[in-house]
């Protein structure tokens, strides 16, 4: 007599997992090679999703995506500890229909992942190991004190001028300001009533601070560079005329090995310094710099490459020629693009870069 088989056994069999991540929930929907299985909301824990797999689905291959996003990478680190086969995507290279754009819910993206994960059609990102993660948010966290400094002086300014407190002879041009000397005269400035002077007081006490602060991270900063894990990069990046030691040790943080390039036009659009193309028939238009890249980055070498085309002949001789049929601003592109080969050409080769020679 035949009796009911009772176990459960997807083994050769892929099974595949469209995850939209939220803070409170995640919205999950699970397909098989033939079939969607299900979607549903879950607490937003990898073990529960886990655990679901292995209840309904023991012993199949699990395959999961999820949107790169505010989350960062530690769900994606639990889920491969777990046994599953997750990837991280850029939201904009999921394939959507009008239909999916027009109607955006979270069950519609779940599933939407999952189809697009089991017919093969995402790509990827690149993930960071935990180390390289960390090393890359002391770096960052340098840019936003930077930023913060900037609207604490911005606010002593506007402060200064809203009560019509101008500044000194001395400190009349823009880089006198914030020096010894000018935070020394900030710090004799009264007004007519004692509130008005203590809270002056408290916005130069906040600057104080934040400059100590900046000061500790940059100390942290260069001892990180000196480490075995990027001294012999830093030193092959900083011989590139006008690569500084910032440009360096962001660029080694940001992208963690020069291998995961194929070339010179992946390294750039990685970065984000390739134009916008628009071709068409006999219409082939080309624009301005793209916007998918990494802002911070391309902000940096911009930056740099001014520096670069007043230290390097060569690069000064090519912005020569190209500021001549065009704007400086535009000219400046072109320099960041050989800025950006040279940097790719020492991490790749591990050689260093030599000023003024042509090989």
């Amino acid at each position: 007599m035949q009796t009911q088989k009772k176990e459960l056994d997807f083994k050769g069999q892929n099974i595949f997992v469209g995850i939209d991540l939220h803070l409170k929930s995640w919205t999950v929907s699970i397909m098989t090679n033939h079939l969607m299985h299900k979607t549903f909301t879950q607490p937003p824990r990898p073990e529960v999703l886990s655990n679901y797999l292995r209840q309904h689905f023991p012993g199949g291959e699990y395959h999961s995506a999820f949107e790169a996003g505010f989350s960062g990478f530690w769900t994606h680190y639990q889920l491969v500890s777990m046994g599953i086969n997750n990837i991280m995507v850029n939201p904009a290279d999921v394939p959507t229909t009008q239909k999916e754009t027009l109607q955006k819910t979270d069950p519609i993206d779940s599933r939407k992942l999952a189809r697009s994960l089991s017919s093969g059609e995402l790509s990827a990102i690149h993930i960071p190991t935990q180390a390289t993660l960390e090393d890359r948010s002391l770096v960052r966290m340098r840019a936003s004190l930077v930023k913060d400094m900037t609207r604490f002086k911005q606010r002593i300014k506007s402060f200064l001028y809203f009560h019509g407190i101008s500044f000194p002879p001395e400190f009349e041009r823009s880089g006198t300001h914030w020096s010894k000397r000018f935070m020394g005269w900030l710090s004799q400035v009264s007004l007519e009533h004692p509130t008005g002077t203590e809270a002056l007081g408290f916005l130069i006490r906040q600057v104080e601070q934040q400059r100590r602060l900046l000061m500790e991270v940059l100390r942290r900063i260069r001892v990180l560079s000196r480490s075995e894990r990027y001294a012999s990069r830093m030193e092959l990046l900083r011989s590139i005329p006008g690569v500084g030691f910032i440009t360096a040790i962001s660029f080694l943080t940001e992208i963690e090995s020069i291998e995961r390039f194929r070339s010179t036009d992946h390294f750039a659009g990685f970065v984000g310094l390739v134009p916008n193309r628009h071709s068409s028939g006999e219409k082939d238009k080309h624009g301005e710099m793209t916007f998918r890249g990494q802002n911070t980055l391309r902000k940096l070498l911009i930056e740099s490459s001014w520096f670069a085309a007043r230290l390097d002949p060569a690069l000064a001789l090519s912005f020569s020629r190209y500021v001549q049929r065009m704007e400086p601003n535009k000219a400046i592109v072109r320099i960041a693009r050989k800025v950006l080969n040279r940097m790719y050409y020492v991490l790749k080769n591990q050689r260093q870069y030599v000023t003024g020679v042509i090989s």
